[in-house]
């Protein structure tokens, strides 16, 4: 175990009494020795860790402490090194610098030790199928997103039928194949889903749209669960 996940665990273990606990007790638990437990006690509280206590007595983590900004475990580093990964092969070239930009800054101010596993990483991502590719901007389409604008779309259907939409995009579905914009139309007065390769041409209007993009996305969910209920139910029978 790195020195650095060591600690990482120290942290979440004091974190999870509300009394003091003896050092005995808390080297046992990580398999350590006391000599080393003693150390990294007092690497931690040089840290800014509120750690009260001594041997012999016990040892207690005031409330407050937040870790260092880039003390992960090396399973979270295994999480974002293949999250990043799949971003990078599977989505658009903007958000696939910012992938690749993302995990070089944060290999840039890990420690050594932890610095080391994620250039070791092991975890690969496999080759992507065949990618339908966009004819419109994606990145238009996140910013529209976050900052809740509504947007006219050209859109052709799997039928070759044209029309144009008014909405209000929420959520975008990466999929390996196509990406999927959910959005509410002002025209079906309902949810809808658009394959932004099938997206002829986009406009991003000033005017935001009047309710909360987190309310739009929880009314989709629950409204989708209910049609995947509704069709489960129907296949039982």
């Amino acid at each position: 175990m790195s020195r650095s996940q060591r600690l990482l665990d120290l942290i979440q273990l004091l974190r999870s009494y509300r009394f003091p606990v003896s050092g005995a007790e808390l080297a046992e638990r990580l398999g350590i020795s006391l000599r080393t437990l003693y150390r990294d006690i007092a690497t931690l509280q040089q840290q800014g860790a509120n750690i009260e206590g001594e041997a012999g007595v016990g040892y207690m983590l005031k409330p407050g402490f937040m870790l260092p900004p880039l003390m992960f475990s090396e399973e979270e580093l295994e999480a974002l090194v293949l999250g990043m990964r799949w971003v990078a092969g599977r989505t658009d070239t903007q958000m696939a610098v910012a992938a690749s930009s993302a995990l070089s800054r944060i290999a840039a101010v890990l420690p050594q030790d932890l610095r080391d596993s994620l250039d070791a990483n092991a975890l690969l991502v496999g080759p992507a199928t065949q990618r339908m590719e966009d004819r419109v901007d994606v990145a238009t389409l996140r910013r529209a997103i976050r900052s809740g604008h509504k947007v006219n779309i050209d859109y052709c259907d799997q039928n070759g039928q044209g029309s144009q939409r008014l909405i209000w995009p929420f959520a975008l579905g990466y999929f390996d194949r196509v990406r999927v914009l959910v959005a509410w139309c002002e025209m079906r007065q309902d949810f809808r889903h658009f394959r932004t390769d099938r997206i002829l041409a986009l406009t991003p209007l000033e005017k935001r749209y009047p309710r909360r993009r987190q309310l739009l996305l929880a009314e989709w969910r629950k409204v989708v669960g209910v049609k995947a209920q509704t069709i489960h139910t129907a296949d039982k029978n």
